[in-house]
């Protein structure tokens, strides 16, 4: 338990509470008009708030709630827009969800407000890098904190990205930016990883990282998180294993992503995050029973 300013008692969140006993799922709730894959089918308060109770029906273990898109190229919002936006959101699923709310920005003050509104985690694709208030923010409410690499900001990172060694620099930079938020307070059970596939790196980056997930996963010592889902180095490589001549849409990239939680999960990945929650829940359900059985 933690105090804050009022000296009203907060719980602290714990990531072993979501995936300790088996990975989680992420259920995305997108509140924007320009997400690359859903963009605009829940930017209205009420179809959000659906969808994200669907999603749990589905079997989401957690709910992430982002009124910004971080899409290659995305223009920022405004921190009003942000809020008007996620606000109502959060609200209601943290009041109906049942399960923990996230939310999904890089804005301190959006996150202070949401964590106000019900959320008990932040998932912030900048690392504390874009708000230097994020991580005192977060530390103060007791919150959970995902932080993510990325190069530069959404609107530049795929600007011919460029790694000697794609897996270490990453691994290097999440170790410094975990240590940031520790120094910043934030508890170590709260704290979880993501490489940030697709943010800044190219499609060979992408596949090398997951490749090379267990080496990551082992070395940065907290939950790691992968948001592969509907991404569009999925796309490329569908063209590439099935001879395919035509981009596939971010909507017919459900298999792919599936193939890619199943490897993460075996390999110790325990947080995925997707929009096609139920496909997911259910092979992460089925990959605990085999791993039972081959124990026994």
């Amino acid at each position: 338990m933690r105090a804050d300013c009022a000296g009203t008692l907060r719980r602290v969140f714990e990531w072993s509470t979501v995936c300790g006993a088996r990975p989680a799922v992420m259920g995305i709730v997108n509140v924007t008009p320009d997400s690359f894959s859903d963009g605009g089918r829940y930017l209205d308060p009420e179809s959000a708030v659906a969808h994200g109770l669907d999603l749990v029906v589905a079997g989401a273990d957690l709910l992430d709630v982002g009124g910004e898109s971080t899409r290659p190229g995305a223009d920022p919002v405004t921190e009003r827009d942000e809020l008007d936006r996620v606000i109502p959101v959060v609200r209601r699923l943290a009041a109906e969800a049942g399960v923990p709310v996230s939310i999904d920005t890089t804005k301190a003050a959006v996150a202070a407000a949401a964590l106000d509104a019900g959320a008990v985690i932040v998932n912030d694709v900048s690392a504390g890098m874009l708000d230097s208030e994020m991580l005192a923010v977060t530390a103060a409410a007791g919150a959970g904190y995902a932080l993510m690499h990325m190069v530069g900001e959404p609107r530049t990172m795929q600007k011919d990205p460029h790694y000697d060694d794609v897996t270490a620099e990453v691994g290097d930079f999440l170790v410094t930016r975990l240590e940031a938020a520790r120094a910043a307070g934030i508890a170590e059970g709260a704290l979880a990883a993501d490489p940030g596939i697709g943010f800044g790196k190219t499609a060979e980056h992408n596949l090398t990282l997951l490749a090379e997930i267990r080496l990551l996963c082992d070395r940065v010592g907290v939950p790691v998180m992968i948001g592969t889902s509907r991404k569009s180095f999925l796309g490329t490589l569908m063209r590439g294993v099935g001879g395919l001549s035509e981009e596939v849409p971010a909507t017919d990239r459900d298999d792919a992503t599936l193939a890619t939680v199943v490897w993460s999960v075996d390999r110790g990945v325990r947080i995925v995050r997707v929009h096609d929650v139920r496909p997911a829940a259910r092979a992460i359900a089925l990959l605990e029973v085999m791993r039972e059985m081959e124990a026994a």
